[in-house]
This record gives structure tokens, C-alpha cells and sequence, in this order.
């Protein structure tokens, strides 16, 4: 008996997820239907231009927004962006340096720097056993 393969889909948010742009600044038709596993690795591998163009200028999502600023998500929260923002937008706020921007970049960093101090010790102790 031969098994039919199905086709894997995924729902537009996932799909936009996966591919790093924000969901609202898709075209319609990407909103509006099912993507399925061949058409997200067709424009991960061949980006058409509305998806270049979202990963350049955005909007982007908050995780992009993150990344970019060197921050986490809840530090934009805290830094009162809620928001998906423009490439332009996070420049300026690269350039302006906010009190708020200093400090979640602070924090950020001593996670960064904790979490690597984690690993060397987990690293060394499992060379002890």
C-alpha cells in the first residue's frame, strides 16, 4: 500500500515569522492564504522584490527590532517601543542613543557576558568528570 504524502503548510504568521518581516506589511495575497514548506524555502532561497525590500527598509518585527538595537524584546517594551519600526527609525534611535536604549544595551551585555561565563564553567566541569 503506497501512502500519500501530504503537503506541509504553514499559516501567513509563521510563514512571516520564519522569514523575519513583519505580517501587516506583507502583500495581500501572502496574508491571505496558506504557505506551503516548498513556496517558504522558494522565497527564503529567491526573496522577490516586496520581500527584499521589507528586509531592508521594514517595517520589522519586534525581534528584528531587537536584534538590530542590541536588545531583548522585553527591553523594547520597557524602552515603550511596541511597535514594528522602519530601518530609518532604528538609525535614528542608534544615533539618538535614548537613556532607555544605554541601558537595555547594558543589561543585555551582562546577560550575554553571564551566560557565556555559564557555559565555560559547564564546559570545564563536564572535562572533571
Amino acid at each position: 500500500m503506497k501512502s500519500q504524502q501530504s503537503t506541509q503548510t504553514m499559516k501567513p504568521a509563521t510563514a512571516a515569522k520564519k522569514l523575519g518581516v513583519y505580517l501587516p506589511a506583507t502583500p495581500a495575497e501572502f496574508q491571505e492564504g496558506a504557505v506551503t514548506r516548498a513556496e517558504l524555502n522558494r522565497l527564503q532561497s529567491e526573496p522577490p522584490e516586496w520581500l527584499r525590500a521589507l528586509r531592508q527598509d521594514g517595517p520589522h518585527p519586534r525581534p528584528v527590532v531587537a536584534e538590530k538595537l542590541g536588545v531583548s524584546i522585553a527591553g523594547l517594551a520597557r524602552g515603550g517601543v511596541t511597535e514594528a519600526l522602519t530601518t530609518e527609525q532604528i538609525e535614528a534611535l542608534k544615533r539618538e542613543r535614548p537613556e532607555w536604549l544605554e541601558r537595555e544595551r547594558a543589561t543585555q551585555a551582562g546577560v550575554r557576558k553571564e551566560a557565556a561565563r555559564l557555559k565555560d564553567l559547564r564546559k570545564e566541569n563536564a572535562g572533571q568528570g
